[in-house]
This record gives C-alpha cells, sequence and structure tokens, in this order.
C-alpha cells in the first residue's frame, strides 16, 4: 500500500507521516519550495522523511512570490507577532497563501496517479486559530470529489483518498498522538520567519508553545531569546 504525504517539515505533517508510516502504509514525502520566506522548514522536511525512512521524498518547486498576497511570499507584508490566541481567531490572517493547498493537493494527486497510491495524507487542522480555508472539512470533502473525478483513477472506480487525520484535533491533542507515535519534534520546524531561530513571537510560534506549556512539556526547539 502506497501514500503520499504533504510534509512541510512542521509539526503536524511530521504528525501525519508518522500516523501514515504506523497505517502500514509505504510513504512518498512530497514538500514544496514556493519561495517562501520560511524556507528553513525545508531542511526540517528532509531531517524528518530522512528519519521516518520514507520509500522517496520529491522536492516540487515554484515561485509564488510574483503574486504575492500573502506574508509569507512577499517580504514587505509583516508578519503577525505576539498575537492572543482570541487576536488570531477574529480573521483569517495575512498568512494564508492564496490557494495554496489546492496547488499542493494538486501536485499530491498527480504524483499520487503516477505511482498508483490509495491514499494522499495532508495534516490540515480545522481548529488551529488562523482558520484558513483550505483547511476545513467541506474544502477537503470538495478536493476528494476532484480526486474522484479528474483522474483515470478515480473513474475507473479507485480514486485516491484524501486523508486529514488532525483536522479535528486541537494542537495539544496533535502533540499527544505525535508522542504516541515517535515524532521527533527536534527536528520540525513551524516559525513562519526565515532565520535560523525560531522566532517565538509569529503565531505559528506562539500555537506550537501555548501547547507545549499546556501540557506541560518542554518543546525542543530554540527560540530566539
Amino acid at each position: 500500500m502506497k501514500a503520499v504525504i504533504l510534509l512541510s517539515g512542521g509539526l503536524d505533517s511530521s504528525t501525519v507521516l508518522y500516523q501514515a508510516k504506523a497505517e502500514g502504509y509505504e510513504c512518498y514525502a512530497i514538500s514544496f519550495d514556493y519561495q517562501q520566506r520560511h524556507r528553513r522548514e525545508l531542511d526540517s522536511a528532509f531531517r524528518v522523511a530522512q528519519m521516518a525512512g520514507v520509500v522517496q521524498h520529491q522536492v516540487v518547486n515554484f515561485d509564488l512570490r510574483q503574486w504575492g498576497g500573502s506574508a509569507l511570499t512577499d517580504e514587505k507584508i509583516n508578519l503577525p507577532e505576539e498575537r492572543s490566541l482570541d487576536e488570531m481567531s477574529q480573521n483569517i490572517p495575512v498568512t494564508y497563501v492564496p490557494a495554496r493547498n489546492t496547488i499542493f493537493l494538486s501536485f499530491a494527486l498527480g504524483y499520487g496517479e503516477a505511482i498508483t497510491a490509495e491514499r494522499v495524507y495532508i495534516g490540515v487542522n480545522a481548529l488551529d486559530y488562523s482558520g484558513y480555508p483550505d483547511c476545513r472539512p467541506d474544502y477537503i470533502e470538495a478536493m476528494q470529489q476532484v480526486f474522484q473525478l479528474g483522474t483515470k483513477q478515480g473513474r475507473e472506480g479507485n480514486p485516491i483518498k484524501i486523508i486529514s487525520p488532525l483536522i479535528d484535533l486541537k494542537k495539544t491533542e496533535i502533540i499527544q498522538l505525535g508522542n504516541q507515535l515517535g515524532v521527533p519534534w527536534d527536528l520540525t520546524w513551524s516559525c513562519y520567519a526565515g532565520d535560523d531561530v525560531a522566532c517565538g513571537v509569529c503565531d505559528s510560534c506562539r500555537l506550537r508553545l501555548a501547547a507545549f506549556r499546556d501540557l506541560g512539556l518542554q518543546d525542543p526547539l530554540r527560540y530566539r531569546e
């Protein structure tokens, strides 16, 4: 059994990789270098993939900076910092990258059909305070229709299934699951900033730190003082 795993190198996608591995799938990881300001995450993706023993790790290269529209692809847009969880939940933040998961899933679908995979795993989470529109159950359901209707494999009655095991989990629950699966948190990366040390103040860092703190655990990542 084969599965394609969307692997950013972050906490969620690394947990999903280890989940697919635990479920007995041969794991084919796919990562994306879209010239994001936090390309440091790709180093983590390589290391996590190697540690997990994936069959193959593909990196797709394209440049979304020419479109802009997000603080992750346009350095003229400031990253939100020091926001409370309540502030994060009020609206879709400037770190949303237009149609990013649709782009990612399209590549994963093509890769998956080429290797005759049964599943595509993605670490989207609807309870994340960021509230990205392409991380919600109705979006995943719609993309499943695309997977069925837009491929030979789907039309012949064997569509690739999108698996989003974290979609209804709190960040603390994801960490607990990752601990059970043996995810190497020290190899992962969540920070939106492009430095070698995590900033600790962007939304992603604050969500991660809060979850580890709520569990009474120490995040093994090094953060800027």
